[in-house]
């Protein structure tokens, strides 16, 4: 199984959507693997989450699919019903983090402040999103935590673009971007899966544009 910094490393940029009819999840899995996207996450914020993600890794084994918004154990139960390979929280109590330990799954808490990083750190927690993440400082405050809290990676998301993911992709401890505008609502409402697909494509020429000015 794979750690979720080696998650993270892998997606550099990654799909955040929710899904509220089952009939998007194939095409959907589809459109984001032709883009070129391998590492998605879907959020429980509609009834329809949990048994679309099956449905999606059906069309697409090859996807790691995470389940977000996962806010209380409730969630968590719910979530793991599903099968995902890793789950993302908005937040985390102390009593979340140690729920989502005993599960045999990487997670990602959501923390937004260097109390909560540090808080997280101290159950084990190195990867963490950082949430929101333009409303909450955005670049200044990850370049600002660098200092104190080295040895933890963030994956911002919230109100990122294709504009300004560079910005954060250029920081030491950001491995990864999450992205709401890769599939918004309305696109999977209308089922343009072409234009989905190209987001995917930018989405991942940033990941490649990353790894070239690294070698």
């Amino acid at each position: 199984m794979d750690s979720m910094k080696q998650i993270l490393a892998e997606a550099v940029v990654m799909p955040v959507f929710q899904i509220s009819d089952l009939n998007h999840a194939a095409p959907l899995a589809h459109a984001l693997k032709a883009g070129g996207l391998s590492v998605i996450e879907l959020t429980m914020r509609t009834p329809e989450a949990v048994a679309a993600l099956p449905l999606m890794k059906k069309a697409v084994p090859s996807l790691t699919i995470g389940m977000g918004t996962v806010t209380s154990f409730d969630d968590l139960n719910r979530a793991l019903t599903a099968k995902p390979d890793f789950l993302v929280t908005p937040g985390c109590s102390p009593s979340l983090i140690e729920h989502l330990l005993k599960q045999a799954l990487p997670f990602l808490p959501g923390v937004a402040t260097p109390s909560g990083a540090m808080i997280a750190r101290e159950k084990g927690v190195e990867a963490m999103k950082f949430f929101p993440a333009e409303a909450s400082g955005g670049v200044d405050f990850l370049k600002s935590l660098y200092g104190p809290l080295p040895d933890i990676v963030f994956c911002p998301t919230g109100g990122i673009t294709l504009e300004t993911a560079q910005n954060y992709l250029a920081l030491p401890n950001v491995p990864c971007i999450g992205g709401s505008w890769i599939a918004p609502a309305h696109l999977i409402q209308h089922e343009d899966w072409d234009s989905i697909t190209e987001n995917a494509s930018l989405a991942a020429g940033l990941a490649k544009a990353r790894s070239d000015a690294a070698a």
